[in-house]
């Protein structure tokens, strides 16, 4: 299997990048803030798991992210873009059935697509508890005074790892403070409204973003497995590919 790397223009004009892996049934992953596809699903084998399970994953890089444009233009973060441009690659693909899945940023993004009508055969929250999906202020405020703080925080700060991995996935300050004034709150009563099965995959060690139970429980079809790692390790490890699988061959 060889990855394929290709561009699309979103609702906009704007172009992002999408890369594919594998054949067989579309399986749509979205990945977390400040990280890009590589970083989330290829890096540590989970996208190759998968696509030998006989599915074609399908994996962009966010707005401002991985290989995607990051514009510097603030008339380009509209409120909830990533799900503009989510659902604008839905129909670029022309996927009517697929499954779907996230995590953190890419699962809060997935979770307003479900409750928006979006609906896949099966769909993932990976790295997400339910406080989560409301409450935004408080985590775009850390991650603001990160972009404020990146040449000045010392080892010890509490915005020092955020500040390392953006440098590290070179996202563009100016774009990235833009994107996170553009995410809205969720209704968590909204969940109600999501009649397909989900799994909240999450870290043992990893709230985040609140309570990944409580998330499971609050979804008519909802079930929550754990994982080793905190919020940014669980994405390392084997069992994160294992249990999407899992989950997706039911």
């Amino acid at each position: 299997m060889s990855l394929q790397t290709s561009k699309f223009k979103s609702f906009d004009g704007v172009e992002l990048a999408v890369h594919e892996l594998g054949q067989g049934r579309p399986l749509l992953l979205l990945h977390g803030l400040f990280s890009n596809a590589q970083m989330n699903w290829i890096k540590f084998g989970h996208a190759e798991l998968l696509a030998e399970a006989g599915f074609r994953v399908i994996m962009p890089d966010l707005r401002a992210h991985g290989e995607s444009a990051a514009p510097h233009d603030p008339k380009a973060y509209p409120e909830d873009v990533l799900v503009s441009d989510v659902g604008a690659m839905i129909d670029f693909q022309g996927l009517d059935d697929f499954d779907l899945g996230g995590f953190s940023l890419g699962a809060r993004t997935a979770a307003k697509l479900l409750t928006g009508g979006t609906k896949p055969r099966r769909a993932i929250l990976a790295g997400m508890g339910l406080e989560g999906l409301s409450g935004w202020a408080q985590r775009r405020n850390f991650f603001s005074t990160a972009i404020d703080k990146r040449n000045s925080a010392r080892r010890g700060d509490p915005h020092w790892m955020a500040i390392q991995f953006m440098k590290s996935q070179k996202i563009d300050p100016v774009a990235a403070r833009f994107l996170l004034g553009s995410f809205t709150d969720m209704d968590t009563d909204d969940l109600g409204k999501i009649e397909v099965p989900v799994l909240v995959l999450c870290g043992s060690e990893d709230r985040d973003n609140g309570s990944p139970e409580d998330l499971a429980d609050a979804l008519p079809d909802g079930r929550y497995a754990s994982i080793p790692g905190n919020h940014m390790g669980s994405v390392t490890k084997q069992e994160l590919g294992v249990a999407m699988k899992m989950f997706l061959q039911e």
